[in-house]
């Protein structure tokens, strides 16, 4: 996922007790959920979500979804509208699913394979774009499909996916163009969401989708800025233990500004007591207030999500053609500082490896270029003297805005470390969209710049495949793999480990194809960001998983 978020406050171990533990959760009552962003294009088949989401998953249940459970433990995938994660044959290019019993939509209407088989089909239609892209290249036929709503080669029109059959009402059948491991957690994406055909409104179904979840939309105001959620009176809890819907009432008010967020959380008066933020962090100057107020403090969530920001090289551009000189930067960072520019340690822990560490990952602890926690400008300077590069000046591409991750305040922090080792730098900073445009063209890439990478799901996959397999190279368009790194023994040791359905005999080979590719130093891994969010002092039954990082909103109990 380029980011999210998906997509994306904490673990048992993250400072989650003042919410989850006194008072038992009780079912009632009104949730506000206080957000800068809106949530946009509320149709299962647009939303880019991982494990259902955090709002689209009261609406709309999957295949499959998250375990929603504190820490590690809430990395793992469980059956949601299937009896299970999914039946494989022997290669894993055919998975079968069976779909629960007694499952209906909010209107009392039977939910069908048919009907999870239609949502799918509808994500391929071009107006309804933005969803994750993974169906497109693991479906037979589904790199040319183009939804239901065209005519296909033959003229007729409406006619669905080959490779998506429904022997009969509780069975679905997915046939891929090659071997797919993980595709259990690929039926977290909402794009599994069932849709009855005949209640399709096109374009804008998002204004008052089907509900299959604990909850239904009862009001969608100016794209998603206010949502009201009341209860779906034909969910049934039996069919759905991973939702608590504790709350009668979700009110998602979006379009904040983040400091009156946190002030509102922080003062709690009225319904803000009874509100979250499932996407506005804490500051540094906001932390170092709360430290000193007790009650506060115990209301803080602190959540790790499977991210990344590293320094990325373009080996195409000189001097980063030599890895010696990409070496020698490796060494030259000083991470402290670069932590510090990113908030502080609170928000944000030293990373030497790719992968995240979390055993989901298959994080495998490494530092092919050990510089302590402030770097070694003497290595860096012994490793470019010796390759004659002497007086290297270099350019870092970095964004304007000011997000603490790919912003000015951490291009700095680096500058000012490769100062130490000889190497002068010099700023391009890019207004937001450019500096994305930039930076994933296979064709404009800078030679050196600062990224970041966020998982789709809790695995390597997501994570090493789209940076770092060739053949997902993309000379126009969005491309991902910033080295253009294209490895033959990259992408078969790619290839044999999707083929792999023991999921954790896969993390263990993504850790090791992680050490392996950072021999090459094709990047500099800075940082992994930690979250820390506030809730209301009425907010019981606190969950962060290390899915998502952030409090689970299916889980959450008020006063």
């Amino acid at each position: 996922m380029v980011s999210s978020a998906a997509a994306c406050a904490g673990p048992k171990d993250g400072g989650a007790e003042g919410g989850a533990g006194g008072d038992q959760p009780r079912r009632g009552g009104t949730l506000t959920v206080l957000n800068a962003e809106p949530q946009t294009d509320f149709d299962p088949a647009r939303l880019y979500t991982s494990g259902g989401g955090n709002v689209p998953s009261l609406v709309f249940r999957t295949l499959t979804t998250r375990n929603r459970e504190d820490g590690a433990a809430g990395t793992e995938v469980v059956p949601d509208l299937a009896t299970d994660t999914g039946r494989p044959n022997k290669d894993a290019t055919v998975w079968t699913y069976t779909l629960k019993e007694g499952l209906k939509y909010e209107d009392g209407t039977p939910i069908t394979s048919a009907d999870v088989k239609y949502g799918i089909e509808r994500s391929f239609a071009a107006e309804l774009s933005g969803g994750a892209p993974y169906l497109r290249d693991w479906l037979i036929g589904g790199d040319t499909y183009q939804g239901p709503f065209k005519a296909g080669a033959d003229g007729e029109k409406g006619k669905g996916l080959a490779s998506i059959v429904v022997p009969d009402d509780r069975t679905i059948v997915f046939k891929l163009r090659k071997p797919e491991g993980e595709f259990p957690y690929l039926a977290t994406q909402t794009q599994f969401t069932p849709v009855p055909k005949d209640r399709d409104t096109g374009t804008r179904y998002e204004e008052r989708p089907l509900s299959s979840g604990p909850y239904r939309v009862a009001e969608n105001e100016n794209d998603g800025e206010r949502l009201v959620l009341k209860r779906n009176p034909h969910w049934d809890e039996k069919t759905d233990p991973e939702r608590k819907a504790y709350p009668d009432t979700i009110d998602v008010r979006s379009g904040l500004d983040p400091a009156v967020i946190n002030q509102r959380l922080s003062t709690g008066s009225g319904a803000d007591a009874s509100a979250v933020t499932t996407d506005t962090n804490l500051g540094p100057a906001e932390l170092a207030r709360i430290a000193d107020d007790k009650e506060l403090a115990g209301r803080v969530g602190t959540g790790r999500f499977g991210y990344v920001n590293y320094l990325a090289f373009n080996p195409k551009v000189k001097p980063f053609d030599d890895i010696a000189v990409r070496k020698a930067i490796s060494y030259a960072v000083n991470r402290t500082s670069v932590i510090n520019a990113a908030g502080g340690s609170a928000l944000a822990e030293p990373a030497t490896t790719f992968l995240p560490e979390q055993k989901a990952f298959g994080h495998t602890a490494y530092d092919h270029f050990p510089a302590g926690k402030t770097g070694d400008p003497d290595k860096a300077r012994q490793l470019l003297k010796k390759a004659g590069h002497q007086n290297l000046t270099i350019t870092l591409t970095h964004s304007t805005e000011q997000n603490r991750q790919t912003s000015p305040e951490v291009a700095t922090a680096v500058q000012e470390a490769l100062k130490k080792a000889g190497i002068t730098v010099e700023l391009q900073g890019l207004e937001s969209n450019a500096f994305n445009e930039r930076r994933w063209s296979a064709q404009k890439a800078p030679g050196f710049f600062l990224s970041r990478w966020g998982a789709d799901w809790p695995s390597g996959a997501p994570f090493l495949a789209p940076i770092f397999d060739g053949r997902q190279i993309v000379e126009d368009g969005s491309n991902y793999n910033h080295a253009q790194l294209d490895d033959p023994a990259v992408n078969n040791e790619i290839d044999e480990i999707n083929k792999l359905t023991d999921l954790d005999a896969a993390a263990e080979r993504w850790g090791a194809l992680d050490r392996r590719i950072g021999e090459r130093a094709l990047d500099v891994p800075l940082f992994h960001p930690v979250y820390k969010r506030l809730y209301g002092k009425n907010v019981k039954n606190v969950v962060i998983s290390d899915w998502t990082g952030v409090l689970d909103i299916s889980q959450v109990s008020v006063k």
